[in-house]
């Protein structure tokens, strides 16, 4: 596996860049002098048995040697309780981190330690469509690279970004893309699992190790051996288990819960959150180790509302999936694309998909839907002429007035019509309207902010 260092993809005319850490041993003593070999793994294993990573034809070397582990701090040389020791730069060890240029001694072997950086350039992509993912905008397109680039390797990816912005998309892509695909992908939601379930979930459980466990059962980390497992949410992960998820990717290693044998498991780590767990990190509430440990490769999800020029390719996208096998994809008219492409998604595409798929499954009479947009204007055939314009009161389009002013003002009217019906539906409550829009709550109260628009008062209004 390549690792990758915690650089995030920079927004600038030059190129986008990585930094490859990795590092190989040479063995410098012994029978196999000269052999070179590159770690890119983060557990590395060495011994004489066909099963390690490094084979050293040695009677003097034991079956499993030593380890050498990646973590948060560098990179770490182990003993497997060998016959005659393992030995760095000459003082016998249980284990240490290495410097670059140790010599491991193992047996009559020795060998030595190099890690060196590769500075790798991410180019855009020139597709459109990777994966099941779709964007033509320059931010989606460097994700695009990036994801072509690190998905063959086996480096650990941090997808960050706003609810709705497609982190699980990215997350599944990569995932196809590896030479893991034809293995499981596995996904857990750290925040819908109960707190009193989630260790069972990730790590499995014996029988009768707590109240209604009547059977022993694997967790995703053993479902997923040999694949993927994608730990959606991971900001929401208690402290408490939060070193025992850190040894799962540094020793690629797990006890079931209420079990006393260790696991090995052959796993690739792909995490998604809402939340800055840098700030996270700060505030205490995030293991700083755990974070660098997942902060491998970093990618942020943009929100739509900064790549507006992908609405109309996600629109076009959505409508030709969504539209039952067997019917015409409906053309949108001019006032339902001006609607769509002029609003500020705060649900981001996950929002936008769900309109598309209601509007469908409503017809001709899609303002039952989302009582602001009107008629989404979707027909069978042709689109209707531009004249149409926006049916709702006071939405009419101003002779005049720019393209830019027109949309503006058609989205603030929008908007504030959209919260009040958003809210009036919710009763008020904040929380519920936020999930109802698949809509960040943060966003949702800057919103509120801007039209001045009071939950409570909304909610009392007949």
């Amino acid at each position: 596996m390549d690792h990758l260092s915690g650089t995030r993809i920079r927004r600038d005319p030059k190129p986008a860049t990585v930094n490859l850490r990795r590092c190989k041993l040479v063995v410098i003593k012994g029978p196999q002098r000269g052999t070179e070999f590159v770690i890119d793994g983060d557990v590395f294993q060495v011994g004489k048995a066909p099963e390690n990573d490094l084979v050293i034809s040695d009677e003097t070397v034991s079956r499993v040697h030593f380890a050498i582990v990646r973590d948060a701090k560098g990179y770490l040389v182990r003993d497997m309780k060998s016959t005659n020791g393992t030995f760095l730069d000459g003082a016998e060890i249980k284990e240490a981190y290495i410097r670059a240029g140790s010599v491991i001694g193992a047996g009559a072997s020795e060998l030595k330690f190099t890690p060196f950086e590769e500075r790798i350039e991410i180019l855009p992509s020139e597709k459109e469509k990777l994966g099941d993912m779709v964007g033509r905008s320059a931010p989606m397109r460097e994700i695009f690279g990036l994801i072509e680039r690190i998905a063959p390797t086996d480096a650990t990816v941090l997808i960050e970004g706003e609810t709705g912005t497609g982190k699980d998309m990215i997350a599944r892509t990569i995932h196809e893309l590896s030479r893991r695909k034809d293995a499981p992908f596995i996904v857990v939601d750290c925040g819908a699992v109960a707190g009193t379930l989630i260790e069972s979930e990730l790590f499995g459980h014996e029988k009768g190790s707590f109240t209604g466990a009547v059977a022993a059962r694997q967790g995703a980390f053993e479902l997923a051996s040999g694949g993927t497992v994608f730990l959606d949410e991971l900001g929401e992960l208690s402290l408490d288990l939060q070193p025992k998820l850190l040894r799962v990717l540094e020793q690629r290693e797990l006890r079931r819960v209420g079990g006393s044998k260790t696991l090995k498991v052959d796993l690739r780590v792909v995490a998604a959150t809402r939340k800055d767990l840098r700030s996270e990190v700060e505030k205490g509430k995030f293991r700083e180790d755990l974070y660098f440990r997942l902060n491998v490769v970093p990618i942020t999800a943009p929100p739509l509302r900064d790549r507006r020029e992908d609405i109309p390719i996600f629109v076009e996208h959505f409508l030709s999936r969504l539209t039952p096998e067997g019917q015409q994809v409906p053309v949108l008219s001019d006032s339902a694309k001006n609607a769509l492409y002029g609003h500020d998604w705060p649900g981001n595409v996950r929002e936008l998909r769900n309109v598309i798929e209601r509007a469908l499954a409503l017809g001709s009479d899609p303002g039952a839907l989302v009582a602001p947009l009107g008629d989404l204007g979707l027909h069978r055939g042709h689109a209707p002429a531009a004249a149409a314009g926006p049916r709702e009161p006071g939405m009419e389009f101003e002779a005049g007035l720019s393209f830019r002013d027109s949309k503006e003002k058609w989205n603030e009217v929008f908007e504030r019509r959209y919260l009040a019906w958003l809210l009036k539906r919710a009763d008020g409550n904040i929380s519920k309207a936020a999930r109802d829009a698949d809509m960040d709550r943060k966003y949702l109260h800057k919103l509120l902010r801007k039209y001045e628009i009071d939950a409570a008062g909304v909610a009392d209004e007949d």
